[in-house]
């Protein structure tokens, strides 16, 4: 991936977990919900539409399958996977499990509440478990 650079709000708002084929895995810093951001590893790309056909099918392959182990992972209710951009243009996915009940149920996430940020041994934990859950070949 050439010249790939994480917009600085991205990287204040979320914490490392794991780089695949083409995304690098991040955890939204918001311990309300099991919440990950999928930032293909490309130059200046804003839309879907501006990666490759190879590169759209592996976005939507990466996403599918993180959700797919963390539905499993958490007893999710409903997968949620969205691209917004509204504050931040670099192209991310996020992929939210969500829980019937939970803060924003069953709204959008988005403008619920104040996030909670996860604390150093929770996040500690929850960053190993993710990477074991991303790396296991289920």
């Amino acid at each position: 991936m050439i010249d790939f650079t994480l917009h600085p709000r991205l990287a204040a708002d979320s914490h490392y977990v794991a780089d695949l084929s083409l995304c690098q895995v991040r955890l939204n810093d918001d311990a309300r919900y099991p919440w990950l951001v999928l930032i293909p590893r490309h130059a200046e790309i804003r839309e879907v539409y501006e990666l490759s056909a190879e590169d759209q099918a592996t976005l939507w392959q990466e996403a599918t399958e993180v959700g797919r182990r963390l539905m499993t992972h958490h007893d999710g209710d409903k997968l949620n996977l969205a691209t917004l951009g509204n504050q931040v243009a670099q192209l991310h996915l996020h992929v939210i499990i969500r829980h019937q009940g939970d803060a924003a149920w069953p709204g959008p996430v988005w403008g619920q509440g104040t996030p909670q940020p996860y604390d150093d041994a929770t996040l500690d934990t929850h960053l190993m478990t993710l990477r074991d859950l991303l790396a296991s070949s289920e």
